[in-house]
C-alpha cells in the first residue's frame, strides 16, 4: 500500500481541454457530489493541477489495488512525511477513515457524513456552460445541445459511440434494478407516473417486491440520477419523472418523441439554476418563488398560444401568476392578455437569461 501511494504522489494530474465551471474549487475542504460523468474528475484535476506539485496527493478510490483498512492507517503518516497539503479522494467511500488534514477533498455520487466538509454539487453542463464547449455560436448550438446533453465527455466521443458508452458507464455505477428503473423512465420522462406503475411494469420482467423498487427508486433520486416533479397544491398527486441529463434518454430508450425532449431539456435547465417548480393542471411548469410559469411549446404559433393560455386562466388567477414565458426552438413574441403578461421565447435565450433563485 505503501508503494501505491508512493506513485499516485510521483504522478501529475493532467486534465485535457478543462474549460471552466460555474462551480470552482476554493482553498478549503469540500465534498464533491454528482452523478457519475458529471465533470468532479476534472475539476478536481484542474484545480490540483494549478497547485505547487508535490504539495497536494490525489487518489482514485476505484483503483482495485487500494485496500481501504491500510490506507486508513497510512495515508495520514504518508502526508505528514511529505509535507502534503491538500489530499482529494476521487470517488471516496466512508470505508476510508479520513485524517484530519490542511485541505480535504472527496467526491461521489451522495453526500457523506462528514462534519466540516461542505457540499458542492456538480450537475452536468447547463446550456451556458456548453456553449463554451461550442467553436462558434449559430443556429447549429441548440441542435448540438439537444444531440449531446450536459456530459463534457460527450464531446470527446464519436457518434456512434455515445449510447454504448454512456450504457457501460451505467452498468459499472449502478444495479442491475436501478438500470431497469432508468430505461423505464427513459422511455416515459416527462409523463405523469407513480412508484407503483414502475413496480407492475418491473414485475413482469425480473424477480423484485415492491418495497425494494421503492427503496431503489429513492436511491435514484437520492443521487440525483432521477427526479420527481410534483403538483402544485397537490403533493401526494401522480409525480412526473425526469432522469438528470437527456443524453440518458437517448442512451437507454430509441423513442424520439420531441415535444416530451425538449420539455425534458427545458425542466432540466430550470433545475440546474436551483429554482423550486411544480407541474399543474395543463401547466408545464410553475415557479412559485417567482409567480412565474414556463409553458413547452416546441413550434407554438399565435393561435396555439391563444388557446394555450384560455386553458389555465383559472390557475393563473387562482395563484396570482405575474408572467408566463412560452419556450419555443425558435419563435419569438408576445400576447396582450388582460390577467398577465405572456412572451415567447426561443430555448438559447430563454436559457441564458434564466437567473438562479437563491432563496
Amino acid at each position: 500500500m505503501e508503494a501505491l501511494l508512493d506513485d499516485y504522489y510521483k504522478q501529475s494530474v493532467h486534465v485535457s481541454r478543462f474549460i471552466d465551471r460555474k462551480a470552482t474549487i476554493e482553498s478549503g475542504s469540500l465534498q464533491i457530489i454528482g452523478v457519475a460523468l458529471c465533470g468532479k474528475t476534472a475539476l478536481i484535476k484542474h484545480y490540483l493541477s494549478t497547485c505547487k506539485k508535490g504539495s497536494y496527493l490525489y487518489i482514485d478510490c476505484r483503483d482495485l489495488r487500494i485496500d481501504d483498512e491500510q490506507l486508513s492507517k497510512l495515508v495520514g503518516s504518508f502526508c505528514a512525511r511529505h509535507d502534503i497539503d491538500i489530499l482529494a479522494l476521487d470517488n471516496y467511500r466512508e470505508t476510508i477513515t479520513l485524517p484530519p488534514h490542511k485541505q480535504l477533498i472527496v467526491s461521489g455520487e451522495r453526500p457523506f457524513a462528514l462534519p466540516g466538509l461542505p457540499l458542492l454539487r456538480l450537475v452536468p453542463l447547463d446550456y451556458e456552460e456548453f456553449l463554451a464547449y461550442e467553436p462558434k455560436y449559430d443556429s447549429t448550438v441548440f441542435n448540438h445541445y439537444l444531440q449531446l446533453g450536459g456530459y463534457p465527455i460527450m464531446h470527446t466521443l464519436p457518434a456512434e459511440a455515445r449510447a454504448l458508452y454512456l450504457q457501460q458507464i451505467l452498468q459499472l455505477r449502478l444495479s442491475p434494478l436501478e438500470l431497469d428503473i432508468l430505461i423505464l423512465l427513459a422511455k416515459n420522462s416527462a409523463l405523469k407516473t407513480s412508484a407503483f406503475t414502475l413496480y407492475e411494469r418491473l414485475r413482469h420482467q425480473r424477480r423484485v417486491s415492491k418495497d425494494m423498487l421503492y427503496k431503489t427508486l429513492a436511491d435514484l433520486i437520492a443521487k440525483r440520477y432521477v427526479f420527481e416533479l410534483p403538483k402544485f397544491g397537490y403533493l401526494n398527486a401522480t409525480k412526473k419523472f425526469y432522469l438528470c441529463d437527456i443524453a440518458l434518454k437517448h442512451a437507454l430508450s430509441t423513442q424520439k418523441h420531441f415535444g416530451r425532449l425538449f420539455e425534458h431539456l427545458v425542466f432540466l435547465e430550470i433545475l440546474k439554476r436551483g429554482i423550486t417548480l411544480y407541474y399543474g393542471e395543463g401547466v408545464d411548469f410553475y415557479l412559485p418563488h417567482q409567480r412565474r410559469i414556463v409553458l413547452c411549446m416546441p413550434f407554438g404559433t399565435e393561435d396555439l398560444l391563444f388557446k394555450r393560455i384560455e386553458t389555465i386562466e383559472g390557475f393563473i388567477a387562482a395563484n396570482g401568476v405575474d408572467s408566463v414565458q412560452i419556450v419555443s426552438v425558435g419563435s419569438e413574441g408576445s400576447l396582450q392578455h388582460p390577467m398577465v403578461q405572456v412572451e415567447m421565447i426561443p430555448f438559447g435565450e430563454w436559457a441564458i437569461t434564466l437567473e438562479e433563485e437563491h432563496e
